[in-house]
C-alpha cells in the first residue's frame, strides 16, 4: 500500500528545499510547478488557450511564454489569475495524477505529489496524509525580496495572493518549522517519515 503525501507551503516558505530532502529517502516528488511549466510549452492545450487570451506580447522571441510577463498582468488582476488558472490546473492535475498512478504500479512504499496550491484548490483528496511547510510571514518576505529581487509591495502581492500559511498549517496532518536551519527541517523530515513508519 502507498501512502500518498501532499506537501505545501507559501511562496518562499522553502517548500522546495524540503522537497529536494525526500530524494534522500528515495521516496518519488510529482512537482506540479514543474508540470504547470511543461503543460505550457508550444503545442500544448493551455499554451494555445493562454496566447488566445492574454496575446502575443507575453512571448519571448521563441514563442514560448514569457513568465515575468504574464505573472505581472495575473498578479495585478484578481479576475485574470482565475482564468490562467481555469487552463493551466486542469492539465496539471491530469498529469500528475498519471505519474501518481505509475509510481503506485511500480510498488513505492510513499509519493510525495509537491501542490503549492493543494487547499486552496481542494486537491486533499488525491493524497492520504498533507504536510505544510511553514514560515514566518516577515522570514517570508525577507527571501522572496532576496531571492527574486521584488520591491517589498510586489513581494506582499504575491504573498497575499495565496491563503496565509499559518491557515494551511493549521489544516495539515504535519507541519515542518522551515524558520531554521536546513539541518532542522530535514532532522523535523526525518522525524515524520519514522512516525508514519515510512521509513
Amino acid at each position: 500500500m502507498t501512502l500518498t503525501v501532499g506537501l505545501t507551503g507559501s511562496i518562499a516558505s522553502g517548500k522546495s528545499t524540503v522537497s529536494l530532502m525526500f530524494d534522500d529517502f528515495g521516496i518519488p516528488v510529482i512537482d506540479a510547478d514543474k508540470l504547470s511549466r511543461d503543460v505550457v510549452m508550444p503545442g500544448e492545450k493551455a499554451y494555445d488557450q493562454i496566447v488566445e487570451t492574454f496575446g502575443e506580447r507575453i512571448l519571448r522571441k521563441d514563442q514560448t511564454i514569457n513568465r515575468d510577463e504574464l505573472g505581472a498582468i495575473v498578479f495585478a488582476d484578481e479576475e485574470k489569475r482565475q482564468q490562467l488558472n481555469r487552463m493551466v490546473h486542469p492539465a496539471v492535475r491530469e498529469k500528475m495524477l498519471e505519474k501518481r498512478d505509475v509510481e503506485i504500479a511500480s510498488g513505492a512504499t510513499c509519493v510525495v505529489l509537491d501542490i503549492p496550491l493543494l487547499f486552496e484548490s481542494k486537491l486533499t483528496h488525491y493524497v492520504d496524509k498533507t504536510v505544510v511547510v511553514y514560515v514566518d510571514e516577515h522570514v517570508q518576505l525577507n527571501r522572496l525580496m532576496e531571492r527574486d529581487g521584488y520591491s517589498e509591495k510586489e513581494a506582499y502581492q504575491r504573498i497575499h495572493s495565496q491563503m496565509p500559511v499559518s491557515e494551511k498549517a493549521a489544516l495539515a496532518d504535519a507541519v515542518i518549522d522551515n524558520n531554521k536551519t536546513k539541518q532542522a527541517s530535514f532532522e523535523q523530515m526525518e522525524a515524520l517519515l519514522q512516525s508514519w513508519e515510512i521509513i
